[in-house]
């Protein structure tokens, strides 16, 4: 009788267990989905914001109230929009590549020439968000960027995927170049291994 009932009750603990163990995997799963729903929205919002800033400054290009030399190039400026239309690409530019500046758009890469101006321009973006589309780039696709000042149209010269460290991915050039860098294999589940690099040169 007394082994009977402390099998009753080791199920019904098994059970309470099994029930708070539920609980806690549904506020969890429910908390993940509300971040992720967040940052999504977020970005939206901020791509659309940043859009418009864009906007208004090359208004006040036109005008002659600004000029590009003249913006203060700080972690989360707008800097202008990359374009690649054969891939359906199409995102705000960023200054900077901390978390935050990834997660609202493609990162200018500090130490490399901004754009609009001579020299090779690096810019950095995640393979899950903004440069997912990078997997089906190919040589001789446009790349266009639009600032302030103008819009600049470069061709792809090659593709190549390289490890986190090579220290050449974005190399000084005193031509006009671009360097996409985003994170490989596209699918990979975590920190993926690799760097998948995209040059073009200067129309």
């Amino acid at each position: 009788m007394i082994y009977i009932t402390e099998k009753v009750i080791d199920v019904e603990r098994s059970q309470r267990l099994i029930r708070w163990t539920k609980r806690v995997l549904l506020i969890c799963g429910f908390l993940v989905l509300s971040y992720v729903g967040f940052t999504l929205v977020d970005a939206k919002i901020y791509q659309k914001n940043a859009g418009l800033t864009l906007e208004r400054a090359i208004q006040a290009q036109v005008q002659r109230k600004t000029t590009i030399s003249e913006w203060p190039a700080k972690e989360g400026d707008v800097l202008g929009r990359i374009e690649i239309p054969r891939i359906g690409v199409s995102v705000m530019v960023l200054e900077g590549t901390t978390t935050q500046t990834l997660l609202r758009g493609v990162g200018h890469i500090a130490g490399t020439a901004l754009p609009g101006e001579p020299g090779n321009i690096g810019i950095a973006g995640h393979r899950d968000t903004y440069f997912r589309g990078l997997k089906d780039i190919r040589a001789s696709d446009e790349i266009q960027i639009q600032t302030a000042s103008g819009m600049t149209r470069y061709d792809v010269d090659w593709i190549q995927i390289t490890v986190p460290n090579d220290v050449g991915i974005v190399s000084h050039e005193t031509e006009s170049a671009l360097t996409l860098v985003t994170c490989y294999p596209f699918h990979y589940v975590g920190a993926a291994p690799e760097r998948f690099v995209v040059h073009a040169h200067r129309q």
